[in-house]
């Protein structure tokens, strides 16, 4: 799927067009990921109109992630086969059309109808996602390839951003339904910037489509597991301290919901600026290496991670907060762009599939599990546990190799 390496430059012309294929591609994804959180932020009307309770509102947003779990692999391989710019258009139409579904469904009162178009969504998310990375990693020279992921990447919390700050005012407007419709509108312009700009990206090697063989590189590639693993462990970490930070807060600090709810929020927001500068730390303060920024997000992430099972203080929470926020995002937009370099690039989006897959699977279950130590233990040992998965993270980047 990917285009020859050496030809990027000449296929996305100069330096406007080339963070212009970037600009697009981000736009695209960050409405997309508004369009996946949108419906928390109006979770009361959702529960009224389709009489459902707490888990199948929950449900309407982790069904995208699950989606894109069970299909990230299959998505990566056949877009080492076919045209990812093609196969971004196509996604962005087929979200389009799950939106105005979705929305019809809704107006019915279809709990499953709704469900159903969400789970379709999650699949052309995840086509969005892979062939994004793919293509604006092709569309940079090699010195800021994992700056333009990260810029890339870091459209997932702007868009969350924007679904839950936009959402309640456009149910408001237009009824809760229109959230299905109107973030994936938006994806539209972001398509706009990003084809013409693309045009010459994302077509398959001239030496044709890759074989059985070399898909099995990517998983006979030790790197690559280890990165993958590094993934897991980061969006396990991101995922349980965005999910029980506000209970935590209000539980055991003694915090109003509105305050909590408030300063968790913190967690995700720094997550622009890390994964931006995961790759720009990366590229230029370490000249194209990938190891030691995955290593330094770890070891800063643990002590703050810490923190939560051992202190109550305010002050030193929203320090851990902002702090543990930024040293593990900066992995999570870094191992996109750190796995494909392992691989050869006629199986790159294979690779960056099975790093999506693997990662996102560590934010489905870790929350989960988390939520039973929870129940069992109490937040100090569950929190002390998140510490040691940031632990065993210094683990796995120590050994990790350095792309060749």
């Amino acid at each position: 799927m990917t285009a020859v390496e050496d030809s990027v430059s000449r296929a996305a012309g100069g330096r406007w067009t080339r963070w212009t294929v970037v600009a697009g591609a981000s736009l695209v994804s960050a409405s997309l990921a508004a369009y996946e959180i949108a419906p928390a932020s109006v979770t009361r009307l959702v529960r009224e109109t389709l009489g459902i309770g707490a888990s199948g509102a929950g449900l309407l947003v982790s069904i995208m992630f699950g989606a894109a779990v069970l299909t990230s692999l299959p998505v990566g391989a056949a877009l080492d086969r076919t045209d990812s710019r093609v196969a971004i258009a196509l996604a962005v139409g087929t979200l389009l059309a799950v939106g105005v579904l979705g929305w019809a469904a809704a107006g019915r009162g279809s709990f499953a109808g709704v469900l159903a178009s969400r789970f379709v969504g999650g699949i052309a998310y995840v086509v969005v996602w892979n062939a994004g990375i793919d293509i604006v990693t092709e569309a940079v020279p090699p010195d800021r390839r994992a700056t333009a992921v990260g810029v890339f990447t870091a459209s997932g919390p702007v868009g969350f951003a924007l679904g839950q700050s936009t959402g309640p005012v456009v149910a408001t407007q237009f009824g809760w339904p229109a959230v299905l419709v109107v973030f994936n509108a938006l994806a539209v312009l972001g398509l706009a910037l990003f084809w013409p700009a693309s045009r010459g990206l994302g077509r398959v090697q001239s030496g044709g489509p890759p074989s059985l063989a070399e898909f099995g590189t990517v998983f006979r590639n030790r790197g690559v597991w280890l990165v993958a693993g590094l993934g897991f462990l980061a969006y396990s970490l991101y995922l349980t301290v965005n999910t029980w930070a506000p209970s935590f807060l209000a539980e055991e600090v003694g915090m109003s919901l509105a305050a909590s709810g408030l300063l968790a929020a913190l967690f995700p927001a720094v997550g622009v600026l890390a994964r931006i500068s995961g790759g720009a730390l990366s590229d230029f303060l370490f000249r194209g290496r990938r190891r030691p920024v995955v290593l330094v997000s770890f070891l800063v992430a643990t002590p703050f991670v810490a923190s939560f099972a051992l202190s109550r203080s305010v002050v030193v929470l929203v320090i851990a907060l902002l702090g543990a926020g930024f040293a593990i995002q900066l992995t999570l937009g870094l191992s996109f762009a750190y796995v494909r370099e392992l691989v050869s690039g006629r199986v790159a989006a294979t690779a960056v599939a099975f790093q999506t897959s693997v990662g996102l699977g560590g934010a489905f279950v870790a929350p989960i599990v988390a939520g039973w130590v929870i129940d069992a233990s109490g937040y100090r040992t569950t929190f002390l546990l998140a510490a040691l998965l940031a632990i065993a993270g210094v683990g796995l980047a120590w050994v990790a190799p350095e792309p060749d």
